[in-house]
């Protein structure tokens, strides 16, 4: 086992904060090994407000985590949410300087790597840049360049940036707690590691992560990202509606919403009755199952409205073959699927992270919640873009060709060599005395 790569991943949720420990068994298949998860209440839409409080989860999700697996977690890949993020397109190129020689993965690199310069708002940060299509010499819808031929190499590449604040307090709340980053990712693209086939992504295919307090969207084609959104809604704003609403308090409208609630106001009986017990010697309240639903529905209503607004203007609603794959804690509410369904015309799917799943002692890891918890672990052992894995196998397998340096002994031959060489010389040009 010491031998063996393992990945921690941790999902640092408006909700939850989880931790996941795991490792690749002899299938290539994740195995996981430990699990944690503690209360967040640090943290509102996917921003961390009160350091201590997400430092004091984020340790006990660790330290559950590590007790469970029996590892001493120092590194881990954390997940990044929340209305700051930002997606845009930009172009780059670069000119090479022969025609003849192929185009190499280190040209398609410097290219990727320029696009970490580009300026940008001030605040923010890139924290992902992602091809989309290339271009060699003015050829259009080349996916992958490398051996073809060209002077001009350019791309268009989807570039997600967060908030400068926001990063820095994610990475003081994983400093605190005595850990350390590796890598900093967007969870709906570590959610599609979890959920997502490649059929679908190669067809075309639309994740809606809905989270505690955001509901994330990131739209793949063709096997690459191509649009991402973060829509500031997810299961706590129907808590709130609930709470509202029904006039109940919070922890009882949570439980309503489900274990009660409904997507789908028509499915639920109008006879079904619910009744939570009153505060402090009053009678208990009784809450009709339909007058929930209700509540639910107006709200989901809007927030497939949002979803279904980026993925038109993202330009690819009539080219998802894959349909919609709904995941996260809010895609276990009851009928759902349906809603969704006949609010976008398109085919709907409940994600649940065993896609890339083996066997595994800990059950509850295969629920929708933990989607982008696995995800997170899955990205330590894959790259966010298939070309990715791809060019560091390619460069990994790769003979060196450079010359090697020569060692203090060869120098040492080396100088005895150029001296019998001047040597010679001499006796030609006759300047020598014997």
């Amino acid at each position: 086992m010491e031998n063996e790569k393992i990945v921690v991943g941790l999902d640092i949720g408006t909700t939850k904060i989880c931790a996941i420990v795991g490792r690749k068994n002899e299938f290539g298949k994740l195995e996981v090994l430990g699990m944690g998860k503690a209360e967040s209440e640090g943290v509102i839409k996917g921003v961390v407000t009160n350091i201590d409080k997400t430092v004091l989860a984020i340790e006990k999700a660790v330290r559950e985590a590590g007790d469970m697996s029996g590892i001493d977690i120092g590194l881990v890949n954390v997940g990044i949410a929340g209305q700051h993020i930002r997606s845009s397109i930009h172009h780059g190129s670069i000119t090479r300087n022969s025609n003849g020689e192929e185009i190499s993965i280190e040209d398609v690199n410097r290219l990727t790597e320029d696009m970490y310069r580009i300026v940008i708002p001030p605040g923010s940060e890139i924290i992902h840049v992602m091809p989309q299509d290339y271009t060699v010499d003015y050829e259009e819808g080349i996916k992958d360049p490398v051996g073809m031929s060209g002077v001009k190499l350019e791309a268009d590449f989807h570039i997600i940036t967060a908030q400068t604040s926001a990063i820095n307090n994610i990475n003081k709340c994983v400093r605190r707690g005595g850990l350390e980053i590796e890598d900093l990712i967007l969870e709906p693209l570590a959610s599609s590691l979890a959920v997502l086939s490649e059929e679908e992504k190669e067809a075309g295919v639309c994740l809606i992560d809905i989270g505690g307090g955001t509901t994330d969207v990131a739209i793949f084609f063709d096997s690459i990202i191509r649009h991402t959104a973060v829509i500031p809604f997810g299961g706590n704003i129907l808590t709130n509606d609930i709470q509202n609403g029904l006039m109940v308090m919070a922890k009882q409208a949570e439980q309503l919403k489900t274990r009660f609630g409904k997507a789908i106001a028509e499915e639920a009986s109008p006879n079904e009755i619910v009744s939570i017990p009153g505060i402090r010697n009053r009678a208990p309240k009784e809450i009709s199952v339909k007058n929930l639903s209700h509540i639910i529905q107006a709200r989901m209503e809007e927030i497939i409205e949002m979803v279904h607004t980026e993925i038109i203007s993202s330009g690819y609603e009539n080219r998802l073959a894959g349909g919609i794959v709904i995941t996260g804690g809010g895609s276990q509410l009851n009928s759902l699927k349906q809603l969704v369904e006949y609010m976008t015309g398109m085919d709907t799917r409940i994600g649940y992270p065993n896609e890339h799943l083996g066997k595994s002692k800990i059950e509850a890891v295969k629920s929708p919640m933990y989607a982008t918890a696995v995800g997170l672990v899955l990205s330590g052992f894959r790259s966010l873009d298939e070309r990715e894995d791809r060019y560091r196998e390619a460069l990994e397998s790769r003979t060196p060709v450079k010359v090697k340096k020569v060692s203090p002994k060869s120098d040492f031959f080396t100088s005895i060599l150029s001296k019998t060489k001047g040597l010679l010389i001499d006796d030609l040009e006759g300047k020598n005395e014997y």
